[in-house]
């Protein structure tokens, strides 16, 4: 049976920069927008705010929709999954306290899950800075 998911991500603007995620799960590297999957019974919005505090122990001061999927994207990850992600610009209260890393994939290659975040200049940011094709869709539409 096909299914969808929904999944909630952040676009975090700080001092000419915007923050991504360098992902790891199994076998598979990624680079993405920060956020993550919908929860039963939480405001998209909500959703955000829990991945960011559980993901970077950070809280949300505010968040202002950019952007919904407008066009069928399969999951990477299950082929009988279609993804719907919704984008927010949102704004932290303490971009500095954001664990980051300068080096794309900083993290321990031998887990099965690993995640690092990394600020990158929004002049560099470029569709081949993401790995996903939504992701890379919000890239075209962000970047001025």
């Amino acid at each position: 049976m096909k299914q969808y998911t929904i999944r909630v991500y952040a676009i975090i603007e700080h001092e000419g920069k915007v923050l991504l995620s360098d992902e790891c799960i199994g076998d598979k590297y990624f680079t993405k927008f920060p956020g993550g999957g919908h929860e039963w019974g939480e405001s998209f919005p909500d959703t955000i705010s829990r991945e960011l505090k559980e993901e970077a122990e950070i809280e949300v001061e505010k968040v202002e929709h950019f952007y919904t999927t407008d066009f069928f994207v399969k999951s990477a990850f299950d082929a009988q999954k279609q993804v719907v992600s919704i984008y927010y610009k949102t704004k932290v209260q303490d971009p500095h306290s954001i664990p980051s890393s300068s080096k794309k994939f900083d993290f321990d290659h031998n887990l099965q899950k690993a995640e690092q975040f990394r600020w990158v200049s929004i002049k560099d940011l470029s569709q081949e800075s993401v790995t996903f094709p939504i992701d890379k869709r919000v890239v075209k539409l962000f970047s001025p």
